[in-house]
Parts: structure tokens; C-alpha cells; sequence
């Protein structure tokens, strides 16, 4: 049985659980202040963001990082959970109504990134500015190499295989290598991969998968310039997996957005460049 550790939680904050019209979520929070919401992607969790929270929060702010269903959490959700895209995003908006936030920054990354576009479009209310890291949009929800992952996970047996092979360490610089120039230390990535011993746990990340479609993404996008709110893009560098054209494509779209690119990165930028990440954070939520 996986045991999760609490060492690397600790940078986080204290952990609590919210319990969602989809089902139960935990999450951890650290600092006081003004709220910003963090949102990783497929395959990995909150502690993607273990380095980036805690200057944040010394900063002044109140920093919530939730572990959404999308593979490495610890409570399957029942099986009436909505888990399609938009199905998740709504999650998102459930956990800001639940505590109550406003006016909220959100930050994500990878997949969690085509999730707060749908947020944007669908669910904006509580939402104040939002920081989109190298993430899906446009037509690309996935992108190469991993446009095949939808319909391979519907086979049987599949999202075993593929749990699996994620455990097996000598793997990791393979699976990972494209999204991190270094992968981090192995509590961190057994936190990332063994959470889908679950048959639970693979139950969501299959069912979310398998609904993964451009669709989701072209629509956001259709709807972005309504979304007039400020939105910092952050680029990487030396991303492998999302080209310059989608982070320029929301550029055009969004009516108060701004772009900046972090060199030495590869698309996981909180595990890349942590500190100037923070940084830009920090300095976007204070620019008024």
C-alpha cells in the first residue's frame, strides 16, 4: 500500500478534505491573505507544487493546493462523479463556492491549465486573474506525444499496464523526461506514480482520459476574449510538448493578457524554475 509522505506535504501546509457534490478532495493550504488556487495536471498532484507555495504564501498570500482526480490522489471519487473535462472544471468551481473564495488567482500547469480555461469560460465568478503555465489549448488537449492516450486507455486492462509501467523507477527519465529537464527526488515521484495501485484511483484517471477531446479546448477558446480579467502566460523555454503558437493563440484572445517566457524549462515549470515562477506569481498578484 502506497504511504504517503508527509515530509514533502509539510512545504504545503496543513492538509484538509472538502467534501464536493462530485466527492471528497483534499487539499493543502498554507498562508493568509489573498487566495490563490493551484492546478496540476494528469499523472501528478499538489506536491507539483511544493517549491512554489511556500514563497508564495511568505509573500502574503493564502495558497490552497488541491489534489484533483486525475490519477496520483489518495480518495476515488464514486461513480456518479462527473470526470469529463468540464465535469472537473465544475469540481473546481465547487471547491472555490464551498470556501467561500473570491476573487481568487489561479495558477495550473499541463492539463490543469486546459481545466482553468474551462473554468474561465464556464465557471468565472469567483475567479480574479489567473497564471497559465505550458499547458493544453487550442487543438491540442492532448498534444503529441500523447494524443493516443484517450482511446488506448479504453482498452482493457490498459490503465493496469500503464500504472505499472509508471512504478517501474528505471522508466521514469523515459515517461517523465519530456516535462522536466530533471526529474525530481524518488519521494517525490512515488507521491506522482503510486497512488494508482488504486483500482479506485485508476477507475477516475481512465474515465477522465477517455474524455479528453480538442473539443473542450476549441470551445474555451472560442469564449475567451469575454474573459476580461488580467492573465499572465508563462512560457518555458525549452518546452518539448506545447508550442509557442498556443500560449500566442490565447495571447490574441485574451483581452488582458501578458507573456513571459522562462528559459531553462521544460513544460513543468513549478519543478523547473520554482523560485522565478513564485516570483512572477508574487509580482502579478501585486500589479494591481
Amino acid at each position: 500500500m502506497f504511504v504517503w509522505d508527509m515530509a514533502i506535504s509539510d512545504a504545503l501546509g496543513t492538509e484538509h478534505t472538502v467534501t464536493l457534490p462530485g466527492g471528497p478532495v483534499r487539499y493543502r493550504e498554507r498562508g493568509t491573505g489573498p487566495a490563490v488556487l493551484f492546478v496540476h495536471g494528469l499523472l501528478v498532484n499538489a506536491d507539483l507544487w511544493r517549491a512554489v507555495v511556500p514563497p508564495v504564501a511568505d509573500a502574503g498570500f493564502r495558497c490552497l493546493a488541491p489534489d484533483w482526480p486525475l490519477g496520483a490522489h489518495r480518495d476515488p471519487l464514486p461513480p456518479s462523479a462527473d470526470l469529463s473535462p468540464p465535469g472537473v472544471a465544475r469540481m473546481i468551481a465547487d471547491f472555490l463556492a464551498e470556501l467561500e473564495l473570491t476573487d481568487v488567482t489561479v495558477v495550473a500547469n499541463d492539463t490543469g491549465g486546459a481545466l482553468t480555461q474551462i473554468l474561465m469560460t464556464e465557471h468565472p465568478g469567483r475567479v480574479g486573474r489567473v497564471v497559465l503555465t505550458p499547458c493544453d489549448a487550442l487543438d491540442k488537449f492532448f498534444p503529441q506525444p500523447f494524443t493516443a492516450l484517450p482511446t488506448v486507455i479504453r482498452f482493457p486492462g490498459a490503465d493496469r499496464l500503464i500504472a505499472a509501467s509508471l512504478r517501474v523507477k528505471p522508466l521514469w527519465p523515459q515517461l517523465f523526461g519530456m516535462l522536466m529537464k530533471k526529474l525530481p527526488t524518488d519521494d517525490v515521484m512515488r507521491s506522482f506514480v503510486d497512488a494508482a495501485r488504486d483500482p479506485g484511483i485508476r477507475r477516475d484517471v481512465k474515465r477522465f482520459t477517455a474524455g479528453v477531446h480538442k473539443r473542450y479546448t476549441l470551445r474555451a477558446a472560442e469564449a475567451l476574449p469575454d474573459f476580461d480579467r488580467p492573465v499572465l502566460l508563462v512560457g518555458a523555454g525549452k518546452d518539448k510538448v506545447f508550442p509557442d503558437r498556443l500560449r500566442e493563440g490565447l495571447a490574441a484572445r485574451l483581452p488582458k493578457a501578458r507573456q513571459v517566457v522562462l528559459e531553462d524549462s521544460y513544460t513543468f515549470v513549478p519543478e523547473d524554475q520554482p523560485a522565478e515562477l513564485a516570483r512572477l506569481i508574487v509580482e502579478f498578484m501585486r500589479s494591481g
